[in-house]
């Protein structure tokens, strides 16, 4: 028995892929995967098929054009085939998120391509295909070209190799994004975006941290926040929440010390900070500050509000050293203090934003 890909069109009508699939069996082929590609020419079924060894390529496309399909290609495939679809796009996703920079090997590995190429010219309204050649916008600029002889690009393929670039993107942008602060004590903390994956190390923060703390942190109750709530903030609608860790060669992971939240509400965005206790007066909260403030100014937010308890002193010191008019109203033991942002570089984030928004 030998491994065979087959790709055929045939009209997307009840029974069509049946006929199909029967005319196969009649010969022998046992059909191992398929999948069915919705085009505007018909259904295109892509086959995984075991075949006889007395069966040549003439032989396969004769019988599926007996079974009423059309645009035949066929071809030997390796046994690497008997894995699904799935299977090899969660391995090249696994791939692009060890190595982001191979976006360009993981399309061809996706999709059979001949060729795959950069340019720094943007794809231009999302891109598309024609029967041989796709182009994808890259999300980090420019684009990628494809070709492939043959088959035919389909636009399940379109999607599912732009969906692998955002992945790409996505992982790149992050590694960015991560920086390492080194404090006046000589102390090192990693500093990063949140994702929902980090819940059991904010999970551990909370607890590690003293029911003084997570009270000035809520300003309502010391208990722990539900998981629930711990998921919106590390993954807010809109904003960001920053998390700090530290871990050396004695340390087996990382461990979550401090969390920043951003949180957006029109064109403001309201800033909370929790910082463990043994990380407290270290200089850790002011630098998170400092990030929150640069991205709320590059995002284009007006301003910046923060809610503190009157007798929280080390927080207010901690406002006191971004150097800004921060004007407070005071309610009982509550204090809110806003935190005007520069125009100017409120205006060139809006424009930027508006620069990207038709990718």
């Amino acid at each position: 028995m030998t491994l065979w890909r087959i790709r055929a069109t045939v009209d997307d009508r009840p029974g069509y892929l049946s006929v199909l699939t029967a005319s196969l069996a009649l010969r022998g082929v046992n059909i191992l995967a398929v999948q069915v590609h919705t085009t505007e020419r018909g259904a295109v079924d892509d086959f995984l098929v075991d075949a006889p060894d007395t069966l040549d390529e003439a032989d396969l496309v004769a019988a599926v054009e007996r079974g009423r399909g059309r645009d035949c290609w066929v071809a030997r495939s390796e046994a690497r085939g008997l894995a699904d679809q799935p299977t090899r796009v969660l391995g090249l996703a696994n791939r692009l998120v060890r190595d982001p920079d191979a976006a360009g090997e993981a399309l061809r590995a996706l999709l059979g391509a001949d060729a795959v190429t950069w340019r720094p010219a943007p794809a231009g309204a999302g891109g598309g295909i024609t029967d041989t050649t796709m182009l994808l916008a890259d999300p980090n600029g420019g684009a990628f070209t494809l070709r492939r002889a043959a088959p035919g690009f389909t636009p399940a393929e379109f999607a599912r190799a732009q969906a692998l670039l955002e992945l790409s993107a996505t992982v790149a942008r992050r590694a960015a994004e991560q920086v390492t602060l080194v404090l006046p004590d000589g102390a090192e903390a990693a500093v990063r975006p949140a994702t929902a994956d980090d819940l059991p190390g904010v999970v551990e923060l909370h607890e590690g941290c003293s029911a003084r703390s997570r009270h000035r942190r809520y300003l309502g109750g010391a208990a722990v926040p539900s998981p629930t709530r711990l998921r919106r903030l590390l993954e807010p609608a809109r904003g960001l929440t920053l998390l700090a860790t530290a871990g050396g060669d004695s340390a087996p992971t990382e461990s979550v010390v401090a969390m920043a939240n951003l949180l957006a509400e029109g064109d403001e965005a309201e800033v909370a900070l929790l910082v463990r206790d043994d990380w407290q007066r270290r200089g850790l909260g002011s630098a998170l500050l400092r990030r929150l403030v640069r991205h709320a100014e590059q995002a284009g937010y007006a301003a910046l509000v923060l809610h503190v308890q009157a007798e929280n002193a080390p927080m207010l010191r901690t406002l006191r050293r971004l150097g800004r008019p921060a004007p407070a109203e005071r309610d009982g033991a509550l204090l809110t203090l806003t935190v005007p942002l520069a125009a100017d570089t409120r205006d060139a984030g809006k424009g930027a934003l508006l620069r990207r928004a038709p990718s």
